[in-house]
């Protein structure tokens, strides 16, 4: 590349003087020397501009660099041995990329340039000068330049135009997988373009920039809202814009960083977001691993803070409860039926399965209608709306009160008291609540006449509606007492009928009444406890499970533990389920059982198991789990055989889940949660092989305030267990996070951690990978079975994770929010990890009593004698 020189000195060029004496002679050959030798070297040196035309392109060796010293582009080799046009962050290391322009079109040499083209357009050619990215779009006459600017959009412009709107093409309208302050994301009705945002292929370093299968895609129709596809199939929706946020995000009116902007005009459809303060970074990207991520560049550590992400948790599913069901993350279970509907599935409602919805349970009278109050809602599913900004709520509520075929209506911006119309003729889809004032909106759903008794009306409500409300409610009332009266006294002579009919129950057995298997308790447990209050589940008739799984027979059986067994059962319908039957000579009793049912009922994510119900008759104390077609990870991770069918990104993945999961219970969930027995036994996979943590009988809940608390009585799996936990008894969400480091080594290496054994020098698993770790060769010890393939730093940064999670002090170990972090960012420097705990070899543990018990097993035994000073 020729490049053009001129040395200058206080701005004027250098001028020789006539003279030829000897002195000016050398002085003249002297800088003509070194002119000569830079020029030489020039072809290698950065081009330190922002600048590119036709006469110079860009090189692989040289860089563009913004005015301010903010962005920087070039060519990037993700590791793959292909060659891509980047965008990064000048000043972060390592490198944080947020536009790639040959994405799916690499180059597979070094000797590629990107210049202007003979059409003016930007263009990238690869070492047979054959183009393979171009901007691709009709340029005015003049000569054209390309520039990248301080805000990260590199832009097309003719060459004496530095107007934004006469620019010719622009990154920021032909984004990536990043969202920049300034860039727009949605449609451009002057162009018909949906901007939209697409994941990498794969995140890990080396990694993928090609298009992967996860985007966030703006749908115009109707009330404009963004989805979230994986590929075709819809995951999560942010609920349409209401004039202050998306309804679906309230995390959004807490940001005081951002200024965010919707535009619905004649011109576009188009979300975008800036800065307050512009020294701060912040972007928007669509991950590799399916999550909406907001992040924001912390300087004074250095990384990258994950201040915001999407789905969060089950009820940012869609349509997680289905048509007319209500999703609400603060009750249990989450899937709810509005006043005037019931469970279109009651079977599957009972079974924590919400899909099927609900349908409405009362008669409906178009002309006697009304329309019941849903407070902080995010709005339904909104593509077939009709919308109509210049109406009131009132004229709103009347239209939809003269429609038969209105299902429910809403303002479409509640700033201030609110105005516009959002009209819904279809099922209510995908429908949450929030929290009082935590977000959502009001939402008025169309109701009977005799659903409208004791709730708040509509505008549109009539004081002749009222009346007849009122009416119909003091008769439905007295019909009702009348009913329960009734059932009453025929609960109370079927109670004691029972009591003499029914085989194998003493005096102390609990009344009940059966209702298609399963067993509706009453008030009271034969212990006096509140049977009903405290389990908040269905209860299973035993007789019900016998023929389930077969009489229990072995040829069900799934597997076995401390606790007992577990069986594969099939319902009547066909639903398959797991049953976990405690053994009688278990250390697991009662107390075990209720506190997993107290816990797990009122929990649900993704990656914790379902528990659908239980059944305690006599000496029987039974669990009913979702079924796990995959079992447990230990069945696969330690079988030499099976282990081969978990590649390393179906192993990522795994250990992706059990961070989210972990994850919830400590931080997201209503209760925090410390699960004390976190184990590859414990983690169950789905039929995608999806992981579940699961046996939260050693859980225990803490105070929102609480950081700790000490047992005399540890329980947990040997080789799982933190030192201070194992010593002292003293746990907190530290002792999840060490389970959870051994549970990442031995998903690397598929070795456990207990009875793996290294003779030379006498180290258990944990203490060989330190040791490997220190000497920079620890790859040699991941499994044989992923050695083929794999991702040579993803499975450095797991172990890494790992390493920091088993620190020996629990203050040097991170938390599950960064742990997550960590785990899903490439770009986040990892500090090294201090000397591991419980690094002893197998002598050590077989001078303890429980030298022989198996590794799988639940240890209930181990007591720790707390010293008190006196």
């Amino acid at each position: 590349m020729a490049t053009k020189f001129t040395w200058s000195m206080n701005r004027k060029a250098i001028k020789f003087p006539k003279s030829n004496s000897i002195p000016q002679k050398m002085e003249k050959l002297t800088i003509i020397f070194f002119i000569f030798i830079f020029s030489l070297w020039s072809p290698y040196l950065s081009l330190v501009t922002d600048i590119i035309t036709s006469t110079t392109p860009l090189t692989v060796d040289q860089t563009l660099v913004s005015s301010g010293q903010v962005f920087e582009l070039g060519f990037f080799d993700p590791g793959n041995g292909n060659w891509y046009i980047g965008i990064w962050y000048k000043q972060i290391k390592p490198k944080t990329y947020v536009w790639v322009a040959n994405r799916d079109s690499p180059i597979t040499s070094s000797s590629g340039k990107l210049t202007i083209g003979d059409s003016r357009n930007i263009i990238l050619v690869n070492q047979a000068e054959t183009a393979v990215w171009r901007s691709n779009i009709s340029v005015p006459v003049g000569n054209t330049v390309a520039q990248l600017l301080d805000s990260g959009n590199f832009v097309l412009r003719l060459e004496n135009d530095e107007n934004p709107e006469n620019y010719v093409w622009e990154s920021f309208k032909n984004p990536t997988d990043t969202l920049l302050p300034g860039m727009k994301l949605g449609w451009d009705r002057k162009t018909g373009v949906n901007r939209f945002l697409q994941s990498w292929k794969t995140s890990n370093d080396p990694g993928d920039p090609g298009s992967g299968e996860y985007s966030f895609k703006m749908n115009i129709d109707g009330f404009p809202e963004i989805f979230l596809f994986t590929g075709m199939k819809t995951r999560y929706r942010s609920g349409p814009w209401n004039g202050k946020r998306f309804s679906g995000v309230p995390e959004m009116k807490t940001v005081s960083l951002i200024d965010f902007a919707f535009q619905d005009n004649a011109d576009e459809v188009s979300y975008s977001f800036t800065m307050k303060n512009s020294s701060v970074y912040s972007r928007l990207v669509m991950s590799s691993s399916g999550l909406l991520q907001r992040f924001i560049w912390v300087e004074s550590s250095h990384t990258w803070n994950q201040f915001w992400f999407a789905p969060r948790d089950q009820c940012d599913e869609y349509k997680k409860c289905g048509p007319f069901g209500v999703c609400d993350a603060n009750a249990s279970p989450i899937c709810k039926c509005m006043k005037g509907f019931r469970p279109k599935n009651q079977q599957a409602w009972d079974l924590r399965d919400g899909s099927d919805g609900c349908v409405r349970s009362s008669e409906m009278d178009c002309g006697s209608d009304g329309f019941l109050l849903q407070k902080n809602m995010k709005l339904p599913e909104s593509s077939k709306t009709y919308v109509d900004r210049g109406l009131s709520l009132s004229e709103c509520g009347e239209i939809c009160r003269r429609n038969c075929s209105c299902v429910a209506y809403a303002n479409t911006d509640i700033t201030g008291s609110g105005s516009g119309c959002v009209i819904w003729v279809v099922d209510l889809l995908d429908m949450r609540q929030y929290a009082d004032s935590e977000g959502g909106q009001d939402l008025y759903v169309r109701g009977a006449i005799s659903d409208l008794v004791g709730t708040s009306k509509t505008h549109s409500d009539h004081n002749d509606v009222k009346i007849i409300s009122v009416a119909v409610g003091v008769c439905a009332v007295i019909m009702i007492l009348l009913i329960l009266s009734y059932l009453w006294r025929k609960k109370m002579q079927f109670s004691k009928n029972s009591t003499n009919d029914r085989r194998g129950l003493d005096e102390r057995s609990h009344d009940f009444m059966m209702n298609e298997g399963f067993m509706v308790p009453s008030k009271r447990h034969h212990s006096g406890e509140t049977t009903t209050d405290e389990l908040e589940l269905p209860l299973f008739d035993f007789t019900t499970l016998v023929i389930a799984t077969d009489n229990f027979s072995d040829a069900n059986k799934l597997g076995q533990g401390g606790f007992g067994c577990v069986y594969k059962g099939t319902l009547t319908g066909g639903h398959v389920v797991a049953v976990k039957r405690l053994s009688k000579t278990s250390g697991q009793g009662i107390d075990e059982l209720k506190n997993e049912v107290r816990l797990i009922a009122k929990l649900q994510h993704r990656n914790l198991v379902r528990l659908l119900g239980c059944c305690i008759e006599v000496e029987e104390k039974l669990l009913v789990y979702e079924y796990m077609e995959n079992k447990s990870l230990n069945t696969f991770l330690f079988d030499i055989e099976d282990s081969a069918r978990l590649d390393w990104q179906k192993r990522f993945d795994i250990i992706f889940g059990i961070a989210r999961g972990l994850l919830y219970l400590h931080q997201d969930s209503r209760l925090r949660i410390i699960h004390r027995d976190l184990k590859a036994s414990n983690i169950l996979l789905d039929k995608e092989m999806n992981p579940k943590i699961s046996d939260f009988g050693m859980a225990r809940i803490f105070g929102g305030d609480q950081t700790e608390a000490e047992t005399k009585k540890v329980v947990g799996t040997h080789g799982y267990m933190s030192p201070e936990y194992a010593m002292d008894g003293i746990f907190s969400i530290k002792s999840d996070v060490f389970s959870f480091g051994v549970l990442v080594l031995e998903i690397v290496t598929g070795k456990k951690n207990k009875s793996f054994y290294y003779a030379s020098k006498q180290l258990n698993l944990i203490g060989h990978i330190w040791n490997l770790w220190k000497e920079d060769n620890v790859l040699e010890l991941i499994d044989e079975s992923i050695r083929a393939e794999f991702s040579k730093d993803e499975v450095l940064r797991s172990i890494h994770i790992g390493l920091l999670c088993v620190q020996e002090n629990a203050e040097d170990r991170p938390n599950m929010s960064k742990v997550l972090l960590m785990l899903s960012s490439d770009v986040i420097n990892l500090p090294q990890p201090k000397y591991p705990g419980f690094v002893v070899g197998k002598r050590c543990y077989e001078k303890g009593s429980l030298s022989n018990q198996d590794e799988s097993l639940t240890m209930n035994a181990l007591t720790s004698t707390i010293l008190v000073g006196r």
